[in-house]
């Protein structure tokens, strides 16, 4: 089996800023309609005095780091583990990020730590996932 094109420490990110459209439409997809993050009345008289944007979310933006950045195409996550560490709200701008901590020698599976870190510098989000990958095959 050939070695796969990941080492250690090799890292990708992509950054966004979460909008009012996101919360809505991120609702609309899932069916979360919770008021923590959709209701900004019920939302100012929580602990967090504003609504905030679904784990899930977040979760999703780690997602797409994985399936188009690293390990990208041919990626297929196997597990997912996260730990929701801050609320993120309309506003803040999220880097969503991945690095490789271990690649098989015998399978083509690599290990990744994964986060997502706000504007000021605040990790938001931590976790690992396990992806499978191949080469995407051209033609």
């Amino acid at each position: 089996m050939s070695a796969l094109p990941f080492h250690p420490g090799q890292r990708a990110e992509i950054r966004r800023t979460v909008t009012e459209a996101d919360l809505v439409a991120f609702a609309g997809l899932s069916g979360d309609l919770n008021p923590l993050h959709t209701d900004a009345v019920y939302a100012a008289r929580t602990r967090f005095r504003q609504r905030i944007a679904h784990g899930a979310l977040l979760a999703g933006w780690i997602s797409a780091v994985l399936g188009t950045r690293l390990p990208g195409p041919g990626g297929i996550l196997m597990s997912f583990r996260l730990r929701f560490l801050r609320p993120t709200c309309v506003g803040d701008t999220v880097t969503a990020w991945a690095e490789v901590a271990a690649v098989r020698a015998d399978k083509p599976v690599v290990t990744l730590r994964v986060g997502c870190d706000n504007q000021r510098g605040e990790t938001v989000v931590e976790g690992e996932a396990v992806c499978y990958w191949e080469p995407v095959q051209e033609g």
